[in-house]
Protein backbone atom coordinates (compact mmCIF):
# COMPACT_ATOMS: atom_id res chain seq x y z
CA UNK A 1 0.00 0.00 0.00
CA UNK A 2 1.15 3.49 -0.76
CA UNK A 3 1.53 5.29 1.73
CA UNK A 4 2.73 8.76 0.38
CA UNK A 5 2.12 9.75 -2.44
CA UNK A 6 3.80 12.65 -4.55
CA UNK A 7 2.33 15.44 -6.85
CA UNK A 8 3.65 17.40 -9.26
CA UNK A 9 7.33 16.96 -11.02
CA UNK A 10 7.74 17.53 -14.50
CA UNK A 11 10.22 19.35 -16.99
CA UNK A 12 10.72 23.35 -16.19
CA UNK A 13 12.77 25.79 -17.77
CA UNK A 14 16.10 27.21 -15.80
CA UNK A 15 14.13 29.80 -13.32
CA UNK A 16 10.82 28.68 -13.56
CA UNK A 17 8.60 27.54 -10.73
CA UNK A 18 7.31 24.23 -9.67
CA UNK A 19 4.87 23.03 -6.63
CA UNK A 20 5.40 19.58 -5.43
CA UNK A 21 2.50 18.32 -3.00
CA UNK A 22 2.67 15.44 -1.05
CA UNK A 23 -0.37 13.54 1.49
CA UNK A 24 -0.13 10.67 3.36
CA UNK A 25 -2.16 7.70 4.14
CA UNK A 26 -4.70 7.47 7.08
CA UNK A 27 -2.24 4.59 7.93
CA UNK A 28 0.38 6.27 8.97
CA UNK A 29 -0.58 7.31 12.65
CA UNK A 30 1.36 10.28 14.67
CA UNK A 31 2.90 12.37 11.74
CA UNK A 32 5.78 14.46 13.09
CA UNK A 33 8.19 15.75 10.71
CA UNK A 34 7.47 15.81 7.00
CA UNK A 35 9.44 16.96 4.34
CA UNK A 36 11.28 16.48 0.97
CA UNK A 37 15.09 15.03 0.28
CA UNK A 38 15.95 14.96 -3.54
CA UNK A 39 18.15 12.58 -5.18
CA UNK A 40 20.42 13.15 -8.50
CA UNK A 41 22.20 10.59 -10.78
CA UNK A 42 25.41 9.26 -9.53
CA UNK A 43 24.65 11.23 -6.16
CA UNK A 44 23.46 10.21 -2.24
CA UNK A 45 20.27 11.40 -1.22
CA UNK A 46 19.79 14.97 0.34
CA UNK A 47 17.48 16.93 2.72
CA UNK A 48 15.49 19.73 0.40
CA UNK A 49 13.34 20.72 3.70
CA UNK A 50 11.70 19.41 6.25
CA UNK A 51 8.49 20.91 9.06
CA UNK A 52 7.66 19.82 12.13
CA UNK A 53 3.91 19.39 13.40
CA UNK A 54 4.70 22.72 15.10
CA UNK A 55 5.53 24.63 12.07
CA UNK A 56 9.05 24.64 12.26
CA UNK A 57 11.22 24.68 8.96
CA UNK A 58 14.68 23.78 8.27
CA UNK A 59 16.06 23.81 4.79
CA UNK A 60 19.56 22.84 2.38
CA UNK A 61 21.45 25.99 1.80
CA UNK A 62 21.24 25.59 -1.75
CA UNK A 63 17.64 26.36 -1.65
CA UNK A 64 16.68 28.91 1.06
CA UNK A 65 15.34 31.70 -1.01
CA UNK A 66 14.12 29.67 -3.00
CA UNK A 67 12.01 26.88 -1.93
CA UNK A 68 9.23 27.30 0.78
CA UNK A 69 8.05 24.28 2.69
CA UNK A 70 4.72 24.05 4.23
CA UNK A 71 1.65 21.34 5.27
CA UNK A 72 -1.53 20.85 6.23
CA UNK A 73 -1.67 19.01 9.78
CA UNK A 74 -5.76 18.59 9.63
CA UNK A 75 -5.42 16.55 5.72
CA UNK A 76 -1.25 15.46 6.47
CA UNK A 77 0.02 17.03 3.43
CA UNK A 78 3.55 18.79 2.94
CA UNK A 79 4.16 20.57 -0.52
CA UNK A 80 7.24 22.54 -1.55
CA UNK A 81 6.85 25.56 -3.43
CA UNK A 82 10.17 25.84 -5.79
CA UNK A 83 10.96 28.74 -7.40
CA UNK A 84 14.14 30.00 -9.24
CA UNK A 85 14.80 26.56 -10.55
CA UNK A 86 18.42 25.78 -11.33
CA UNK A 87 19.47 22.93 -13.39
CA UNK A 88 21.19 21.83 -10.58
CA UNK A 89 17.68 20.78 -8.95
CA UNK A 90 17.15 18.19 -11.07
CA UNK A 91 16.47 14.71 -9.14
CA UNK A 92 14.29 12.56 -8.14
CA UNK A 93 12.09 14.43 -5.13
CA UNK A 94 10.88 12.36 -2.60
CA UNK A 95 8.40 12.73 -0.02
CA UNK A 96 9.39 12.03 3.46
CA UNK A 97 7.51 11.51 7.29
CA UNK A 98 7.77 10.31 10.37
CA UNK A 99 4.95 8.89 12.08
CA UNK A 100 5.50 7.82 15.73
CA UNK A 101 9.00 5.21 15.20
CA UNK A 102 8.80 4.57 11.66
CA UNK A 103 9.96 6.17 8.91
CA UNK A 104 8.31 6.73 5.44
CA UNK A 105 9.15 7.22 1.86
CA UNK A 106 6.99 8.26 -0.89
CA UNK A 107 8.09 6.60 -4.77
CA UNK A 108 9.48 9.88 -5.87
CA UNK A 109 8.76 12.29 -8.49
CA UNK A 110 11.14 13.45 -11.04
CA UNK A 111 11.58 16.98 -11.34
CA UNK A 112 14.23 18.17 -14.26
CA UNK A 113 15.24 21.93 -14.71
CA UNK A 114 16.26 21.87 -18.65
CA UNK A 115 16.08 24.72 -21.27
Amino acid sequence: QVQLVESGGGLVQPGGSLRLSCAASETIFAISTMGWYRQAPGKQRELVAIITSGGITNSADSVKGRFTISRDNAKNTVSLQMHSLKPEDTAVYYCYAVGGPYHYWGQGTQVTVSS
